[in-house]
């Protein structure tokens, strides 16, 4: 069997994947019609165009732009289902998809929008394609804590719905110290904690992560061989790293997939697992991501295989669910 198959045929977990990251051009075009929203581009053709970046920042500037054509609770159904459809075809049998609030209710469109167009996909999904799934509400990073504080406040109708809270956006001259106070209350409220940590920004941001926020899981990290200490802490630890190798190639955090470390990192013995990010803006959905790391690094069926046994290790599932789906991927 080709490696391609491999791929294609294994359960895997996707654990960072944000749900606006995955707004197509096609998507953005039709609702952006729907709305009589008049965009900076005649075509499809040019959004996918502009979608050539060069950095974090200018990634993020047509990310938020492209989120303006989000509206009511029917397009929040069609961005959520669009990618769990991708998820069926890709074989991704568990996701836990993050969500920026912020970036809606700055446009006055509120969790009462959003909230029921996600967990009406999600249904589906659940329904149709057996597909489970977790959303993790992620706070942006340069905006102000006391907006994160807002965010959590607004979204208490929700909290069972709810299975985690993360912080991402601009890393850079945004340390996770800053949101120190937000994140204890969301650990007190029950919530599991994640944050990106160790993209951009230095290993020390990952110290922080895991010692000002408590964080379950690291978002990135790839930066953690910086620091022979922290390794060892992730080893010893098993805290999860959700790596996206497209996007660290997108966003020049490496020069070229040849140059990754996240197999250095798993023969560390970290608990390392292949994610896609915000897959449409930087070339591929997750089976994508795996594709990329044959072509360029020394992948064999075994590599594969430990990669998405990790995706469900480093998952918020149940031990029962774990091991059932853990399973499965050995019997491939």
């Amino acid at each position: 069997m080709s490696l391609s198959s491999i791929i294609k045929n294994t359960p895997k977990a996707e654990l960072h994947l944000h749900i606006e990251g995955s707004l197509t051009p096609k998507l953005m075009w039709r609702l952006a019609e729907k709305h009589s929203i008049t965009l900076p581009y005649a075509s499809v053709e040019e959004i996918e165009a502009a979608y050539n970046f060069k950095d974090l920042q200018s990634f993020l500037d047509i990310y938020y732009a492209g989120a303006g054509v989000l509206i009511d609770e029917d397009d929040f159904f069609d961005l959520m289902w669009e990618y769990l459809t991708r998820c069926h075809e890709e074989n991704i049998v568990h996701t836990e998809i993050m969500f920026d609030p912020q970036t809606h209710t700055e446009r006055e469109i509120g969790f009462d929008v959003f909230m029921p167009g996600f967990l009406r996909a999600m249904q589906k999904a659940q329904d149709e394609y057996g597909i489970s799934s977790f959303l993790i509400m992620s706070f942006l990073r340069h905006l102000p804590e006391s907006s994160a504080f807002e965010t959590l406040e607004a979204a208490k109708p929700y909290y069972r719905k709810i299975k985690a809270v993360g912080l991402d956006s601009s890393e850079l001259g945004h340390p996770p110290s800053k949101f120190e106070r937000v994140f204890k209350k969301a650990k007190d409220l029950g919530f599991k904690i994640v944050a990106h940590a160790g993209e951009e920004g230095p290993a020390d941001y990952i110290w922080e992560a895991i010692k000002l926020l408590d964080v379950d899981r690291i978002d990135h990290g790839v930066r953690c061989q910086e620091d022979e200490s922290l390794m060892a802490y992730l080893k010893e630890k098993q805290i999860p790293l959700t790596v996206c190798p497209l996007s660290n190639l997108k966003l020049c955090v490496i020069d070229d997939m040849k140059q990754h470390n996240i197999l250095a990192l798993l023969d560390a013995g970290l608990l390392v697992t292949v994610n896609s990010d915000d897959p449409t803006y930087f070339g591929g959905f997750l089976n994508a991501n795996f594709e990329a790391l044959a072509n360029s690094l020394d992948v064999n069926q075994e590599t594969i295989k430990s990669l998405a046994i990790n995706s469900f290790k480093a998952s918020f599932l149940s031990d029962g669910d774990k091991a059932k789906y853990i399973q499965q991927v050995k019997n491939v």
